[in-house]
């Protein structure tokens, strides 16, 4: 322990600081300006101290634990902070701070509403208390605790505004998967805790169990773990939730509650579990290919704004998955050093996912707030009416899109890099595998372009579509400098991705005994500087040069006649917004194409189209899944009622198989 780090006490701080936020939300029910001036602002010294916590964790690359006077008598609460732990406090703190500065803003409109501040400032604080209790929690029940803390909380903000239909819906489909979530999560723990013989991660990670129970507890924190990260088939609940929730709570949600599900399962696999397996690698990088495959698929369909966005959060999860698998498979075969590699792209792609998807939820809150609607099909022409919001909107939809100088590129570059390693791997079907796992992340890298294409050019460009988006206006000072806070925070990681993987290698190195080719701070050579390397600056001074002498060229000459006409219509009637681009018509290529991925539903009328693209799974998985559990529930009513025989002889069964069990 290095007696000069601070990034426990700092933790420590953060957790304080949101259960004072939760504690100043309930003020907000006789005083509704509590939410701005008490609760958010201490929801930013949460995001501080948890950012301040990671950086120190991740600088120092020691480990810092405590014993707290609280849980029960015999199994205290241990909380710890390590290089792992430190990565997701920096995620979870770069996040929290820009939505405490854009949430007075946004939380404004429901102060003459209905809806309940009192219940946002509290839930708000708790959920992001519990997410910091699973980054400290260094035994299992403390671990659960927390873990079902963030859960409870998040499902009251998921149905903030339980007025509507939709939200309870989408609020009681997220509690339930979130409790069989915890209940495999749960499961996995007591495999682990019965192998080390406590509920201590010390004596779990001390603990070797045999193979068998090792793929048990394997398969369990995959499924626990990966429903709450939103991973196919259990993806269901996300882009039903965050729809429904405020744009700030949902930014909370894609940014960072789905980290640290990725933050428990690396806990688990990589951490207490032991040695790799590759069966391990070959099942995460299966399940990873398809959500990213399947949630780009999704997300290039929809009209509504914060559903693309959520399906989007789908896609790259399976991207971070995808590369955990390769960092499984390259550790199993004996290349830790790749294996490295492949959790590093993990690790940074985790990171800009955050920073690029918390800018892009900040920004559609900030189209609701001043367009009042989010489908792009009612949109159209932002980009006049709120330049800054649009101007930060594409930042993040060019990122989102891999577009380089930007932080989206490095990682799937990064990822890409131990893909390409495949041919070191003597297991001739994984050496098949893994390309096709490459070509997978080809195709989602390519349509994840089509998507922010898509959703910027038909949201922003062109002529508005509808009453709302020609009175769109721009948002406050304080929304805009949440958003421009997340621009920030992706410049760093984008323009000096040496330095910001330097700090995180302290994380892989803690998960693999190995670190990556070091780099310096202009050039970024994963493997061999021969081999392959990446320098942003030198591409950003291009695109800068290219730029100015474009715009020189192309301005007219000072003094010159500017003359403006409408363009010749061929003598038609004039043109109209309804004649531009749909969201539908732009992706229908990528629809016909795709169509087996799509249940699809239209309405079309003389002046109306209206196109729906759902999810297969539903129909496929989760309604016979309903219609069995409706069936059993129903012969468990008919067999409870009847006569008192009927329930002696149930009685007698039960006492004979209980008593065959025994003996």
């Amino acid at each position: 322990m290095n007696p000069a780090a601070l990034s426990l006490p700092l933790a420590e701080a953060a957790v304080l600081a949101a259960l004072a936020s939760a504690a100043a939300g309930l003020v907000a029910a006789r005083w509704p300006r509590a939410l701005s001036w008490l609760a958010f602002p201490l929801l930013g010294l949460a995001g501080a101290c948890a950012l301040a916590a990671g950086i120190d964790a991740l600088w120092c690359g020691a480990a810092q634990t405590a014993t707290l006077p609280l849980g029960l008598p015999w199994l205290p609460w241990q909380i710890a902070v390590d290089p792992l732990s430190g990565v997701f406090l920096l995620i979870l703190g770069a996040v929290l701070l820009p939505v405490a500065v854009y949430g007075p803003g946004y939380a404004r409109e429901f102060r003459n509403g209905r809806d309940s501040l009192a219940h946002l400032g509290v839930f708000t604080g708790l959920f992001v208390a519990g997410m910091l209790g699973v980054l400290l929690a260094a035994d299992a029940f403390l671990f659960m605790v927390a873990w079902e803390l963030m859960s409870l909380a998040s499902y009251f903000l998921v149905c903030f505004q339980h007025e509507h239909a939709d939200n309870r819906r989408a609020a009681f489909l997220y509690l339930l998967l979130a409790h069989v979530a915890g209940l495999l999560i749960l499961l996995s723990f007591g495999v682990l805790a019965a192998a080390g013989g406590g509920f201590s991660f010390a004596a779990m990670r001390a603990a070797h169990p045999d193979a068998l129970w090792a793929a048990i507890a394997f398969a369990l924190a995959l499924a626990g773990f990966g429903a709450k990260a939103g991973l196919a088939p259990l993806h269901v609940w996300l882009p039903e939730a965050h729809p429904a929730a405020p744009s700030h709570i949902s930014a909370l949600l894609s940014a960072v509650m789905l980290k640290v599900a990725l933050y428990g399962f690396l806990r688990v696999v990589f951490d207490l579990i032991g040695a790799p397996q590759w069966g391990f690698g070959v099942t995460l990088v299966i399940v990873g290919a398809a959500s990213a495959v399947l949630g780009v698929l999704l997300a290039l369909q929809q009209s509504d704004l914060k559903r693309l966005l959520a399906y989007s959060s789908i896609e790259n999860m399976g991207i971070i998955f995808l590369a955990l698998g390769l960092a499984q498979i390259f550790q199993a075969a004996g290349h830790p050093t790749l294996a490295a590699l492949a959790l590093l792209a993990a690790l940074y792609q985790a990171l800009n996912h955050a920073l690029l998807k918390g800018l892009l939820f900040l920004g559609a809150g900030a189209v609701l707030h001043g367009a009042h609607v989010r489908s792009l099909d009612r949109l159209g022409g932002l980009l006049r009416r709120m330049p800054r919001t649009g101007w930060m909107f594409l930042i993040g939809c060019l990122g989102m899109a891999a577009v380089p100088p930007l932080n989206g590129f490095v990682s799937e570059w990064l990822t890409f890099q131990a893909a390409l390693q495949a041919w070191q791997l003597h297991d001739s079907l994984l050496r098949i595998l893994v390309p096709l796992a490459a070509a997978a992340l080809a195709l989602t890298a390519a349509l994840a372009a089509t998507v922010f294409v898509r959703a910027f050019g038909v949201g922003f460009l062109g002529r508005a579509r509808s009453r709302s988006a020609r009175h769109a206006h721009e948002v406050s000072g304080g929304m805009l400098a949440g958003q421009a806070l997340l621009v920030v925070g992706i410049a760093v990681a984008a323009l000096l991705p040496g330095s910001v993987l330097g700090l995180l290698a302290r994380a892989a190195v803690q998960l693999t005994g190995h670190a990556p080719a070091a780099s310096g701070w202009l050039w970024l050579t994963p493997l061999d500087p021969a081999s392959a390397s990446y320098a942003p600056l030198p591409i950003l001074a291009v695109l800068l040069v290219v730029g100015a002498l474009g715009v020189t060229l192309l301005r007219p000459h000072r003094g010159a006649p500017v003359r403006r006409a409408d363009p010749w219509d061929c003598g038609f009637a004039p043109p109209t917004p309804q004649m531009q681009y749909s969201a539908a018509g732009f992706a229908q290529p990528q629809r016909r194409v795709f169509a087996p991925a799509y249940a699809l539903h239209e309405e079309a009328g003389v002046d109306r189209y209206e196109l729906t693209a759902s999810d297969r799974t539903w129909g496929r998985l989760y309604r016979p899944l309903g219609a069995l559990t409706d069936r059993a529930a129903d012969l468990a009513r008919r067999a409870q009622a009847g006569h008192v025989r009927r329930y002696l002889a149930w009685s007698l069964i039960t006492l004979l198989v209980l008593l065959w069990i025994v003996s």
